[in-house]
């Protein structure tokens, strides 16, 4: 009888040990497994808000044709904007017909007839645009990238009409089902009868027939420290050793990963040599990884818009821009702010670059300008255009450093054909009536390609 009650004391005392030893080496209080590969993405603390790709995929402008050569924009964040495009995801589009692009004038039809027109800049792949639109699966375009999406009423038929326009610009698919009515369209256009008017120009870009009133904030923002990102970044931070580099930068390193730290900049450069080089990459599910990767290793702390830069069978390049309100914020060469872009590699973040700022949430200030319009406009671009054809007009913000926060300046962001871009700057309401009738004091020239 000792002898058992010994035995089963033995049995028992084992299998807690066990059960002990388990724990220990596979779960953390509040945690996951801590055996991971080096591949999978692990957990971090939470330093901004997480997102799911639906968040990112939006067009960059609405244009709302009224016929008669009238026309509307809506931005990101307008309360038009956010109705119609709410109520376009709802609707259900199928069957569709392929047609070459000469198949129709869109140039007269866009003058004369009532639609709805939603850009994408750069395009977005079908596979992705399916996650936010009811687009039935369809064998013809399923592969195609798409960067507009045109709805317009055929006054002589008395019906609508859906185009599918590819970013190669040589074809556009028509849905030929779909549940939207004559006035359907009719109602989403008329949404834009009291909005400021637009003229369309060169049949290429569009400029306020008035001068465009905005807004200038001031914006709370944080930085994360080197520590956090080491922490954030590496699977075991005690072991990473530093480098000083001549350029003032800092390079943490674990021997196979590393993050590049610019104070001067505000900026991180995270490389990873050991990502999965092999062929087979697949564009889509690169990109999902992206969103994935950024989710649990710094995050989002405002609006941003998905931007495929380039894919092949090894890597996938994906950039995130990121909107304040209506405008998109830009990232440029004096200060690194307004992007995040990674590098994927069968699913695995290669390459992760981003700013060290983040936006805290709330406005210290904001005070009210004008963006130039009409004809005062129409001079200023062909001050800075200097002979070249404009390929683009879009307002964006141009961040600048305060003490505490960001400042966020408005302006006109021109493309010009040849790549190079130029900016008009708004000015304060008060002087905007003396100021925008002197075009050569608002200009400014910047030769990025």
């Amino acid at each position: 009888m000792k002898e058992r009650l010994k035995s089963g004391a033995l049995v028992f005392l084992v299998a807690s040990s066990l059960v002990q030893t388990y724990f220990l080496i596979y779960r953390l209080p509040g945690s996951d497994s801590v055996l991971t590969s080096e591949t999978n993405y692990v957990k971090t603390e939470s330093m901004g808000q997480e997102k799911k790709i639906e968040n990112l995929v939006f067009p960059d402008k609405m244009l709302i044709h009224q016929g008669d050569k009238k026309h509307t924009v809506f931005y990101p964040g307008v309360a038009f904007y956010d109705l119609i495009y709410t109520r376009l995801e709802s609707r259900s589009f199928n069957n569709f017909q392929r047609r070459s692009i000469q198949s129709g004038d869109w140039a007269r039809i866009r003058s004369e007839n009532e639609g709805i027109e939603l850009s994408f800049s750069g395009g977005v792949p079908v596979s992705l645009l399916e996650r936010v639109m009811r687009l039935t699966p369809d064998s013809v375009f399923q592969g195609e990238t798409i960067n507009r999406i045109w709805i317009y009423i055929d006054e002589k038929n008395a019906k609508p009409h859906a185009l599918f326009f590819s970013a190669r610009g040589d074809v556009v698919y028509e849905a030929n089902q779909f549940d939207m009515t004559v006035e359907d369209v009719r109602q989403h256009v008329n949404f834009g009868k009291n909005a400021p008017l637009y003229e369309l120009v060169d049949n290429q870009y569009y400029i306020p027939v008035n001068d465009l009133e905005t807004v200038q904030p001031v914006v709370y923002a944080g930085l994360f420290t080197t520590e956090q990102m080491q922490r954030n970044l590496f699977f075991d931070p005690g072991i990473t050793r530093n480098i000083q580099e001549k350029d003032g930068s800092q390079i943490y390193t674990d021997s196979k990963r590393s993050l590049q730290i610019k104070q001067d900049q505000r900026w991180m450069s995270y490389t990873d040599p050991g990502a999965p080089g092999a062929s087979g990459s697949s564009p889509i599910r690169d990109v999902l990884a992206a969103v994935d990767f950024v989710n649990q290793h710094g995050g989002w702390d405002a609006s941003y818009q998905l931007k495929m830069r380039s894919s092949d069978e090894n890597r996938t390049s994906v950039l995130f821009q990121q909107y304040y309100g209506a405008y998109p914020v830009l990232d440029t060469p004096s200060f690194r702010f307004g992007t995040i872009s990674l590098q994927i590699q069968q699913e695995t973040a290669s390459v992760y670059d981003r700013s060290l700022l983040y936006l805290k949430g709330g406005e210290q200030s904001s005070k009210k300008v004008m963006l130039p319009g009409g004809e005062t406009l129409k001079k200023q671009l062909e001050t800075v255009g200097k002979g070249k054809n404009i390929r683009d007009l879009t307002p964006v913000y141009q961040p600048e450093l305060t003490n505490d926060g960001l400042k966020l300046v408005p302006e006109w962001r021109v493309t010009l054909g040849d790549g190079s871009v130029a900016e008009i700057h708004a000015v304060p309401v008060t002087t905007a009536s003396t100021a925008l009738n002197s075009p050569q004091t608002q200009l400014s020239q910047e030769t990025k390609k």
